[in-house]
């Protein structure tokens, strides 16, 4: 299947990486620290330092007064761009989000897949991201003993994943002339949140080589979702993920 061409091509895209890119040996020298404060820090800049500032300390940064001084740039170039440390970590999360969809629309084909096989090359994908920054993203996850907060930097994430499933429901709907065969497009995208969840919380958990069973889950989960969309209500579906879910979690 042409979905499967997307796996291990994803090394140049992790956030991280890109900070790696900047940390060379210049970067130790006075001069070149003197130069940084008055150097106009991006957005992507800035959420690779505060990603190996956490790694490394193993930590989130006490006040973004010091996160910046330690990394020579000015404050309120911090809050050009973010409000918080929270407001950052939602950002990493949407940048997930914003690169699995410029990768997917990256290949000429993927307009022409079906639905379900979007669906397959968006989880593919982003999981595949999520892989290159696993340490970050498992330290992000397991911060908090409150599960709740932990989980409240998907904020963003949710909104974008159910405008995805949305459009895909949509542009499902549009190929049905009676409206009783149409889809409810609230319920398949938050059925596709609960199901982005759960296999998040799988990847977490998942100890085999490469994640080969996050894999195989995403392919099955897909495929059952989108057959059982198509056959039975999902009302009942989403009320048995919600229970997985809290299951699993507790």
């Amino acid at each position: 299947m042409a979905i499967f061409a997307y796996r291990g091509r994803f090394t140049s895209f992790s956030i991280l990486n890109t900070r790696r890119t900047m940390a060379t040996a210049k970067t130790n020298s006075p001069a070149s620290k003197k130069s940084n404060s008055n150097t106009k820090m991006s957005k992507e800049k800035i959420i690779s330092l505060y990603m190996e500032s956490v790694l490394t300390n193993e930590k989130t940064p006490k006040s973004v007064f010091k996160f910046c001084k330690e990394n020579n740039f000015e404050e309120t170039q911090f809050y050009e761009h973010f409000g918080s440390f929270e407001g950052l970590q939602m950002e990493i999360w949407s940048s997930f989000y914003e690169q699995t969809i410029s990768l997917a629309n990256n290949d000429e084909a993927f307009q022409g897949y079906s639905n379900q096989d979007k669906m397959l090359t968006f989880f593919f994908t982003f999981f595949e991201l999520l892989t290159l920054n696993r340490s970050y993203v498992l330290f992000s996850l397991k911060e908090h003993q409150s599960m709740l907060k932990n989980l409240s930097q998907l904020k963003g994430l949710r909104k974008d994943v159910k405008h995805f499933a949305a459009e895909l429901i949509r542009d499902n709907n549009e190929d049905k002339k009676l409206k009783v065969l149409k889809q409810s497009v609230t319920i398949f995208s938050e059925g596709a949140w609960l199901q982005t969840l759960f296999l998040l919380k799988y990847w977490m958990e998942d100890n085999s080589a490469g994640f080969e069973n996050t894999d195989v889950a995403i392919e099955k989960s897909v495929r059952a979702i989108f057959d059982v969309f198509d056959t039975q209500p999902l009302e009942s579906v989403l009320d048995f993920g919600k229970f997985l879910w809290k299951e699993k979690m507790v």
